[in-house]
């Protein structure tokens, strides 16, 4: 195997890990509960941003943090992403907090073709009649729910386009992938300590007041941000952006199952039309890369035994 090969098989089971745990997101937030979702966000920032230095301090990779700060071009980009980030949490925590894990996942079902959508119109990669195919039966699919529920699935939507749109600046920016995530997390930290100090000040200040286990899990919130994203990070950087849309369809099936079968929320035939055409979608999207995949080995294999490929 060579080191492109293995860097793209560590890639590729890094990403696998970080949508399993964020998957499983839901269950950790719904343990959260009475704590104000800006609450939650600001913990989550501020944990994870004190657990990703005490693991660069622990490696000697702080300096890699303040060459990225040093960098102008890498700052303004890490600037742009943590902002998305940030506001895709609080979409998402608000969503979970307030019964919508179903909506929430439908976000990240649409997640992997915006990601391809992006891969085409701003890295210009190029798509085939089938991949076309499986946009356009997506597209058809958020068409049908918004016509049918009355309204746009803007938690979807939101939850989409910002996670795409991290995804494709972290992978143009040349930082390593935890030290990128300590940058980011650097920048938001300030301030949601403001607000926390804000809401001490105020007599709403809820760490301290809801129990241990809420305490704890509070703090372990930067353990379950920092983990999935820098696996995340590292993995977007690793291994084709395509192939990172596929591997996303993880993470919103385990909300989704979460959603309907733990938190006990409906899920009508209106939905599952429409989310029966996002599936068409990506059977089709992945049907065809695995098909392309094989072929390409075929080919190779071909290749390397002096068979001639036509």
């Amino acid at each position: 195997m060579s080191t492109q090969q293995a860097e793209q098989r560590r890639g590729f089971f890094a990403a696998l890990g970080a949508f399993f745990i964020w998957g499983l997101l839901p269950i950790y937030i719904h343990q959260l509960s009475p704590t104000p979702v800006l609450q939650i966000m600001a913990h989550r920032m501020i944990w994870a941003c004190l657990f990703v230095f005490a693991y660069l301090a622990i490696k000697g990779d702080l300096g890699k943090v303040w060459a990225a700060l040093a960098d102008a071009r890498a700052r303004l980009r890490l600037t742009a992403s943590a902002l998305l980030i940030t506001v895709n949490w609080f979409v998402y925590v608000w969503a979970v907090s307030s019964g919508h894990v179903v909506e929430s996942s439908l976000g990240y079902f649409i997640n992997p073709l915006v990601s391809v959508l992006l891969g085409v119109f701003v890295l210009k990669e190029t798509l085939n009649r089938m991949q076309w195919a499986a946009v356009a039966l997506a597209a058809l699919g958020v068409l049908w729910l918004t016509l049918q529920v009355g309204r746009l699935p803007w938690i979807a939507i939101a939850l989409a386009l910002t996670f795409g749109t991290y995804g494709l600046i972290r992978k143009q920016v040349a930082v390593d992938s935890v030290a990128g995530l300590g940058v980011e997390t650097l920048l938001i930290t300030p301030l949601m300590l403001a607000y926390l100090a804000w809401t001490l000040h105020a007599g709403s200040f809820s760490f301290g007041t809801l129990g241990l286990k809420v305490d704890v899990l509070l703090i372990l919130g930067g353990a379950f941000t920092a983990i999935p994203l820098a696996l995340f990070a590292y993995g977007v950087r690793s291994v084709p952006l395509s192939t990172i849309g596929i591997l996303q369809y993880l993470g919103p099936t385990l909300q989704l199952l979460t959603g309907v079968f733990l938190f006990h929320e409906p899920f009508t035939e209106t939905q599952l039309i429409g989310f029966g055409l996002i599936w068409a979608a990506l059977v089709v999207y992945a049907g065809e890369g695995l098909w392309r995949g094989r072929r390409t080995r075929l080919n190779a294999a071909l290749v390397e035994s002096g068979v001639p490929v036509r």
